[in-house]
């Protein structure tokens, strides 16, 4: 067991993801091949403390609807909805020297405080190589006003949106019109559907966007998209391959009273209501196309590693509505499932993202 790459395993974090992070960090560590790496959990906790965990870790999941969580003083791990089924953690006074005693980092974070190119800029600046895009890429990535102008000035297709910044509190006459009914309001630096509302009567905009200013105080309004919604994953391979998966398409239920409007937390997460056809029952034509513009996407943002692209099938075409530069990596998300439809299952996956960090490093590249 001597000569195993050391890989620290990041998760939890300021961000309102805490709780997905943690769960993707418990099926990252499950994972992990144990001859050829030894795993080093770094949790953080939403008060930004940072804390070494043992192998309790990799228990970390969704139980009866509860949420995991690295505890506010730092010194617990809740991993279900039983506070016996905890484990102690040892706080890290010095996290960089930790991450300096490592040979690769897998930040399982989402969401700002570590998707967004935070954590990415603190490891180049320590210089140890990390799973996933670099700083620019994981800032542009996390912010939708500006990875809609990345894509925009790639000629990609997206959709129309408009961006609501602190001091102004709703949509004028003239800005309505443009978009029509229904919007999506949605924070623009956030992840999972956290702080999403569908607003179909413009009486409900100006709540809306006091939900979304909850979790960051700049708003998206976007215009509804009709069509099926499909994801894509993007891989990088150690030799700078940049492949796409298959395609895999969300289903929502028939409407009912009980039914969600749309893809929301509880409904990724908690809720077992949607289905998933992994790959998309869509013809081959427009299943390349997504691949296609999938990858574009990720060169558009000069991502490396790994990205998934969400789109929305129109009759007009594919459009794209977000990329997510770390995915969710828990049992049930759809970036680990498509590339296993693909051909390459959950281990080897793993393997293959920190293979392709370490054969990247850190710098200029």
């Amino acid at each position: 067991m001597t000569n195993r790459i050391r890989v620290a395993v990041v998760f939890g974090g300021r961000s309102n993801e805490h709780a997905v992070s943690c769960v993707s960090a418990g099926s990252v560590l499950r994972n992990l091949d144990p001859e050829k790496y030894e795993a080093v959990p770094i949790g953080i906790t939403l008060d930004g403390a940072w804390v070494l965990g043992g192998s309790e870790v990799a228990a970390l999941g969704f139980k009866e609807n509860a949420l995991p969580a690295v505890d506010s003083s730092g010194t617990a791990l809740t991993l279900a909805a039983d506070p016996s089924r905890s484990g102690s953690l040892v706080a890290l006074d010095d996290p960089t020297a930790a991450l300096g005693s490592v040979d690769v980092v897998f930040p399982i974070l989402h969401g700002p405080f570590g998707e967004d190119g935070t954590l990415q800029g603190m490891l180049e600046l320590a210089g140890v190589p990390y799973v996933g895009p670099g700083v620019l890429a994981s800032a542009a990535g996390m912010d939708k006003e500006f990875t809609k102008k990345l894509l925009a000035a790639e000629g990609l297709p997206i959709g129309r949106q408009l961006v609501l910044r602190r001091g102004t509190d709703t949509l004028a006459a003239d800005d309505r019109a443009l978009l029509g009914l229904p919007v999506f309001v949605k924070p623009a630096r956030g992840g999972s559907s956290i702080g999403i509302t569908k607003v179909t009567d413009w009486s409900e905009l100006d709540a809306a966007i006091a939900t979304a200013r909850e979790h960051d105080p700049k708003v998206i309004v976007e215009a509804g998209i009709v069509g099926r919604e499909v994801e894509c994953g993007v891989l990088e391979f150690p030799d700078g391959r940049v492949e796409a998966s298959v395609v895999a398409e969300i289903r929502m239920p028939d409407a009912d009273a009980a039914a969600p409007e749309f893809y929301d937390f509880h409904t990724k997460y908690l809720d077992d209501v949607c289905e998933f056809d992994v790959p998309a029952k869509l013809d081959d034509e427009v299943s390349d196309s997504v691949r296609e513009l999938a990858v574009r996407a990720f060169k558009a943002l000069d991502c490396q590693g790994l990205a998934r692209v969400d789109f929305f099938v129109t009759a007009e075409g594919p459009v794209i509505n977000e990329i997510n530069t770390m995915p969710g990596f828990t049992s049930i998300s759809m970036y680990p499932r498509m590339w296993e439809a693909t051909g390459i299952d959950y281990r080897a996956l793993v393997s293959t993202l920190i293979e392709t960090a370490l054969a990247r490093g850190t710098g200029l590249r």
